[in-house]
């Protein structure tokens, strides 16, 4: 354990943050797996509104620097692929 007040302070701020970095991270899984489940069994209104969903989610996560730019990116990309086949 740091001796220091403010790496005491950083350590503490480091591991909330991993926990909310998780989250986010779980969520986005979450809802590319919905999107690809209900594409597959066709239900087009349903895949459009999810996609919305993880494709915002996505960009709060590229904003605080959870994912780079180009990853979310290329998820939205291949999602909206699957989103264009589900119609």
């Amino acid at each position: 354990m740091a001796n220091i007040k403010s790496a005491k302070k950083r350590i503490i701020q480091n591991s909330k943050r991993a926990d909310i970095n998780k989250l986010r991270k779980s969520r986005i899984r979450s809802g590319i797996k919905r999107v690809h489940l209900l594409s597959s069994e066709k239900k087009k209104d349903e895949v459009g509104k999810q996609f919305l969903v993880v494709e915002s989610e996505l960009a709060k996560a590229v904003s605080k620097g959870v994912f780079k730019k180009n990853t979310a990116s290329r998820i939205v990309s291949r999602l909206s692929k699957k989103v264009k086949t589900a119609n």
